[in-house]
């Protein structure tokens, strides 16, 4: 029985090493080779969010297509904003493609902390599989709280070798000293974190200030 147990604690320790392994090589691996279009997974958000997101995707070439966009399931103004946008988009280049999702809210306003986890976890199980069927080249996000189990789920795809996914994270306009929730955690984990205030690229040094982009 002693034995039975140990065999387990050193598979659970090695799988645990190994997991850890892959994600040190995921997130100090480089940006792959640029391509002549990417997939582009786009995370809305209520609120102010999703208008700058489109305004950052204003900007961008048709060459990031398809988007995919995902918002919450409770989001109507982010569902009617992405298909004015995409309308709009669609008169100045008629081969634009894309494509909507919803996923569970992760975090309402002043929802407990507490209680967010378990909200999140019940998030990942409908973002883990959205993410792996689309399997997007980049995933783009600014600050929703559902920007979280997406991205998670795109780190996944890279720790489990399906795909390396790029994350960008471009913190909200209205973020000028400290960083959102959602910013704190993906500070760590996206390939690109951009502020629009010097005050933030300060305090955190990894940060791209690009000065104000939405």
């Amino acid at each position: 029985m002693e034995w039975a147990l140990c065999l387990a604690a050193l598979g659970g320790g090695i799988v645990a090493v190994s997991l850890a392994l892959r994600l040190w090589v995921i997130l100090h691996r480089g940006v792959g080779v640029p391509r002549e279009s990417l997939s582009v997974l786009v995370v809305a958000g209520s609120g102010g969010h999703t208008t700058e997101i489109l305004r950052l995707l204003g900007s961008l070439s048709n060459a990031y297509s398809p988007r995919h966009y995902v918002f919450a399931d409770t989001d109507e103004m982010s569902a009617h904003k992405i298909r004015s946008f995409e309308l709009d988009r669609a008169e100045k280049y008629p081969s634009t493609m894309y494509t909507t999702d919803r996923i569970p809210r992760s975090r309402e306003v002043r929802q407990s902390w507490l209680s967010t986890v378990f909200t999140t976890l019940y998030s990942m199980l409908y973002s883990l599989p959205m993410v792996f069927r689309l399997k997007p080249d980049l995933v783009l996000c600014n600050g929703p709280g559902t920007c979280v189990p997406i991205c998670i789920s795109a780190l996944l795809l890279g720790i489990f070798g399906v795909k390396k996914v790029t994350i960008v994270y471009v913190e909200s306009v209205c973020r000028v000293e400290t960083l959102s929730l959602s910013g704190k955690i993906l500070y760590y984990f996206s390939d690109y974190f951009i502020v629009q205030w010097p005050a933030l690229k300060e305090k955190y040094p990894k940060s791209v200030y690009l000065g104000r982009i939405v």
